[in-house]
This record gives structure tokens, C-alpha cells and sequence, in this order.
């Protein structure tokens, strides 16, 4: 098992870390577990202000985090410069958020014969993030932030590919204030999870990755009794109909398919097209993506980066190759590059059958599927045909068909005429193999917190209590 920073622009390694002991991992949820008790002495003002201080830093040394980041994952420096003020927004958001979030909530004492009843929320302990490469920061940043709000502490297992990420993650919340031990890389390979989150002092998991690690996860976690909230795959639908702007869709549509170099979940993967406006749509799409400069990712003139592995290259052109010899017709790209470097042109596909991988997998690569539909019922039933359900597009300014759209899809979150994308303010998650729980809003901050009746009365026993008073 190898825990390295290798550039995915070269292919060189740059740096190699040995994999922790069991006694170094178990001395970090001891201390997870102290920092916890620590915590749980604080005011959500003195968490607030570390919180603020951790967004300063990021603030501060933004450039130099981002060009971290493209080193180890090869993500354009200018999508990690971003990433970078993303995090920091979020960090901002749930300070100023978290006292409303995590306020008692009053109950109709009437109703349930009480003087007082309310909802009080309350944090459960370290909870251990086991999360992804493709965007190292803010992937572990939107568990993080309210987690940490809410008097949680946090033990991160990164990818093994990035760890120097993960290390700049626990040093950050160290100098924001936060007390020690409160926010801990782990690093360990796949192998350690299970020892950690049997450790009854690890209270519960949050896992972004594929469905291979959430079933991997949930297993464990079920077998101890454990909480997990689980973010998977997802192979979204992009679906365009004859009243939609084909230039703005197009414009967008090239934009969701080739974020973060096409390496992400939420990513636009299956273009789905009413027939009356597929050849416009067509046209227009693989002009602009055939048109994009894949390259050095420092470059300010890039658009696209090499992918994170070389292995995830390799399965991207197998997917498009198995495509290609079952008779698809690739529109642009298709071509494996040579050369230093994991690279893979930006591709569309069309004539997609359903024998054919790219039908029913995810492509975690800058390839679209291009899809023909004639009816708005065919739409549906192709975007809604996968054992995914993460984020979902569509393009239409018919009111009713807007509307439609919102109720028929069946993914955790429907974008109507933009780019699915994350926010603090609005919950993050999935249906079907795509997971389950949320992230962001006060949803996410919820799912780590003990949701707890309190109920005050004046001593009388009233009508129905008892044995059965469940």
C-alpha cells in the first residue's frame, strides 16, 4: 500500500509517507476522544471564531494551497484556486449559521401535556471521514465545517494519493484554534478502516466514494450500530428539450462534463436530447468540447488536466473502447495521447446501446454520452434508467415541463436550466446506489448530532403513559 504525492502531469513521485501503526492510529482516537470531551465544554461563539480564523487561513495562503492541490491531483490551478475560496465561504457559512442551526427547538407542550417540550441538538463524538481524491479539500471541508460547529471531532482517513492535502487539512484546524487532536489525518490505507470504526470510541462514519466503499462501509458500521451518511457515485443526467436555449445548454453542458477534468460525482455524464433539437444540440456541444485545451494544468490557458491515476485513465478509454467496438460513433476525442502524463481528451459519444459500459457505468473521465429521446416520457425513463441517483440537469423554460422534471426525476438533487453544484445553504446527497444521509444545510450539520426530546412537566402522570407510553 503506497500513501504518495505523485504528479499527475509527469507521472513522477514527488513524495512518500509510511502508513501509521496500529499504536499511532489508536493513540489519535484517544486523543479524537479527549478533544471531543473538550469540545463539548465550548460555546458554539468559541467554535465560531475558530471556524472564522481557519476561513483567514485559508484566505492566506490560497495560492500556495492550490498549487498543492493541482500537484497531487492535477486539477487546473484555477479550479483549485477556487476550491480553496469555496472552503472558506462554507467555514464562514456555518459560523454565522450554526447558532440558529443547532437552537432548541420549541414543541407544542399542549399537545403532548407537558409545561415545556423542545428539540435539542447535541453532538455524538469523533466520526471518522473517509473521503476522496477529487476534490481534497472541500470534499472533506463539507463534513468538516459542521461537524466540528457542532462539537464533533473528525478523524480522517484521505486517499492515499493526496496525502499532503489531508496533512494541510489537520494542521489547518490546529492553528484556527481548535483543540488538539480535534481534527486528525489518519494516514492509513482501506485495510485500517475497519479496526477504526470498530473502535467503540468512533461514534459513527461519513464516506464519499465509490459503491464498492459505501457497501464496504455500511457493512461495518452496521454490524457495530453505528450512524453512516454515504456519497457515491453518480452517472447524471443532462436532459435538453426543444424549448430550451441549445447555446446556453451547450455552453453549460461542456462546462458539467469537463469540471475538476471530468472527475466528479455530481459531474453531467448522459446528455439525453428530445429528437427535435438533438442535431442543433449535437453540433453545438462537441464544437465546444472538441474545442477545449487539455494541458499543463499550472497553465492559465488549460481548460483540461491530466486525470488523478493512471489506472483511472486506463478505465475511462476501456469504457470508450468498449463503446467504439459495439458500434458507437465517437463525435470527438476517443484517442488515448502519448506522452507524459495522464491525459485524455474531452469525447463524445453517441449510438449508445445497452450491452455497452458507458450505458449503465460511470464515467469519472471528461467523456459525454450522447443520448436520443422523443418524447418527454422517454426522456425520463432514460435519465431515471440507472442504479444512480446523485444530481440531475434539465433544460426547458416550459413551466409545466420545469415542474414536471422536479417531481419526475429521480436523483437527490434536480438543477433546472444550470449546472448541478454544491452549496452550504442547500442539502447535498443521493438516492439509489448513489448513498444516502445529506451533507450541507443544517441537514448535514444534523446528521452527526443527537436529536433529543426534552420534556418538562410539573410531576403528574398523564393520560397513556406507562408500559406502552412509546
Amino acid at each position: 500500500m503506497s500513501i504518495a504525492t505523485t504528479n499527475p502531469a509527469t507521472g513522477q513521485v514527488l513524495k512518500t509517507y509510511d502508513p501509521m501503526s496500529d499504536e499511532q492510529v489508536d493513540a489519535a482516537i484517544e486523543r479524537a476522544d479527549l478533544a471531543f470531551r473538550q469540545l463539548h465544554g465550548t460555546t458554539i461563539a468559541e467554535r465560531g471564531r475558530w471556524l472564522i480564523a481557519a476561513a483567514e487561513l485559508l484566505e492566506a495562503e490560497r495560492d500556495e494551497t492550490a498549487r498543492l492541490m493541482t500537484t497531487e491531483m492535477g486539477k487546473t490551478y484555477a479550479a483549485a484556486r477556487a476550491e480553496v475560496t469555496k472552503c472558506a465561504a462554507a467555514c464562514r457559512f456555518y459560523a454565522a449559521k450554526a447558532p440558529e442551526m443547532l437552537a432548541d427547538e420549541p414543541a407544542d407542550a399542549g399537545a403532548v401535556k407537558a409545561k415545556r417540550a423542545y428539540v435539542r441538538y447535541q453532538p455524538i463524538g469523533p466520526v471518522l471521514a473517509v473521503m476522496p481524491w477529487n476534490f481534497p479539500l472541500w470534499q472533506v471541508m463539507r463534513f468538516a465545517a459542521p461537524a466540528l460547529m457542532a462539537g464533533n471531532t473528525g478523524l480522517l482517513k484521505h486517499a492515499s494519493n493526496v496525502p499532503q492535502a489531508a496533512l494541510y487539512l489537520e494542521d489547518l484546524f490546529r492553528r484556527a484554534g481548535f483543540p488538539e487532536g480535534a481534527f486528525t489525518t489518519l494516514l492509513v490505507g482501506s485495510e485500517a478502516v475497519d479496526r477504526i470504526l470498530s473502535d467503540p470510541r468512533v461514534r459513527a462514519a461519513t464516506l464519499t466514494g465509490s459503491e464498492v466503499a459505501g457497501r464496504s462501509i455500511a457493512r461495518i458500521a452496521g454490524r457495530e450500530l453505528k450512524k453512516t451518511v454515504l456519497e457515491l457515485g453518480g452517472s447524471d443526467p443532462f436532459v435538453v428539450m426543444p424549448s430550451a436555449d441549445l447555446d446556453r445548454a451547450a455552453e453549460v453542458a461542456t462546462t458539467a462534463r469537463c469540471q475538476n477534468n471530468g472527475q466528479s460525482c455530481i459531474a453531467a455524464k448522459r446528455f439525453i436530447v428530445h429528437t427535435d433539437a438533438f442535431d442543433a444540440f449535437a453540433e453545438k456541444f462537441t464544437t465546444r468540447m472538441a474545442a477545449l485545451t487539455v494541458g499543463d494544468p499550472m497553465d492559465e490557458g488549460t481548460d483540461v488536466g491530466p486525470l488523478a491515476t493512471d489506472r483511472g485513465r486506463d478505465e475511462v478509454h476501456a469504457q470508450v473502447r468498449d463503446a467504439m467496438d459495439k458500434g458507437a460513433r465517437v463525435l470527438c476525442g476517443g484517442e488515448l495521447p502519448s506522452g507524459d502524463g495522464w491525459y485524455y481528451p474531452p469525447t463524445v459519444v453517441t449510438d449508445l446501446r445497452p450491452e455497452m459500459r458507458m450505458w449503465s457505468e460511470e464515467v469519472f473521465g471528461p467523456v459525454a454520452g450522447l443520448f436520443r429521446v422523443s418524447s418527454y416520457e422517454e426522456a425520463i425513463e432514460v435519465a431515471n434508467g440507472t442504479h444512480f441517483g446523485l444530481g440531475s440537469n434539465a433544460w426547458t423554460t416550459d413551466p409545466a415541463e420545469q415542474e414536471r422534471f422536479a417531481t419526475d426525476l429521480d436523483a437527490g438533487n434536480v438543477f433546472l436550466n444550470g449546472m448541478t453544484t454544491s452549496y452550504p445553504q442547500l442539502p447535498f446527497g443521493g438516492v439509489k446506489n448513489s448513498g444516502y444521509g445529506r451533507e450541507l444545510s443544517a441537514l448535514g450539520m444534523r446528521e452527526f448530532c443527537n436529536i433529543k426530546t426534552v420534556w418538562l412537566g410539573e410531576g403528574e402522570v398523564g393520560p397513556g403513559a406507562g408500559a406502552h407510553s412509546e
